[in-house]
């Protein structure tokens, strides 16, 4: 589930990690979700938690983005078969990394201005 919008539009990541993130000049302790529309808290906490329906604003989005970057927390997994055919019945990608990998690869295709969805389990 998300939560009210931090900011309305996404922005680059400034910083990662010590369990949040940091934007716009603001910081977010927890995860975080990236959409067009914005960026939002994102209760999905650990990894074993990301089931379709934590993705469902992204699903709800899904004509709005190119994919979706899933930052997996400190080290690279790979979701569930479940997980992966509702971004394929929802005609999104899917890429997978850990959460530093996943932030340094959102910030640059933000600024190549990509239509990319992320979502980044926060980090110590």
């Amino acid at each position: 589930m998300k939560h009210d919008a931090y900011y309305p539009e996404p922005l680059e990541l400034e910083a990662y990690g010590n369990g949040g993130f940091r934007f716009g000049e603001m910081s977010h302790v927890g995860s975080l979700l990236i959409l067009q529309s914005g960026i939002y808290g994102w209760d999905v906490t650990e990894f074993d938690d990301a089931h379709p329906n934590g993705f469902q604003a992204v699903f709800d989005e899904a004509e709005a983005h190119e994919f979706l970057i899933f930052g997996t927390g400190d080290k690279q997994r790979f979701p569930s078969k479940e997980l992966r055919s509702s971004f394929e019945n929802a005609g999104l990608g899917l890429e997978v990394m850990d959460t530093g990998a996943a932030a340094r690869t959102y910030n640059v295709l933000i600024s190549e201005g990509r239509k990319v969805a992320a979502a980044f389990i926060a980090v110590d």
